[in-house]
């Protein structure tokens, strides 16, 4: 079971070197989100291991809300570059 732990935290390790690679601030959120949705998994995986449901409500509602939220403000940051940049031209 602690090497499916590792797995998953390796593999959220992939869009943070991707977050960091990019000045695109959609690419970016895009990144967050997922490491937000594997961070999640992981602790919804730690929830049945241990048998503590308290912890897996907690996962449940960062997955249904969070990235509800990330991704619209990305969507919203993108639209006000997009306004200001046609402002210049």
């Amino acid at each position: 079971m602690d090497s499916i732990l590792i797995a998953m935290i390796l593999a959220s390790l992939i869009p943070m070197y991707k977050a960091l690679q990019d000045d695109d601030i959609w690419q970016n959120m895009l990144a967050f989100a997922s490491i937000a949705t594997k961070t999640s998994i992981m602790m919804l995986f730690i929830s049945v291991l241990r048998d503590d449901w308290m912890i897996g409500v907690v996962a449940v509602i960062i997955l249904s809300v969070g990235n509800a939220s990330l991704m619209l403000m990305a969507h919203l940051i993108k639209r006000i570059n997009e306004v200001s940049i046609k402002r210049i031209d």
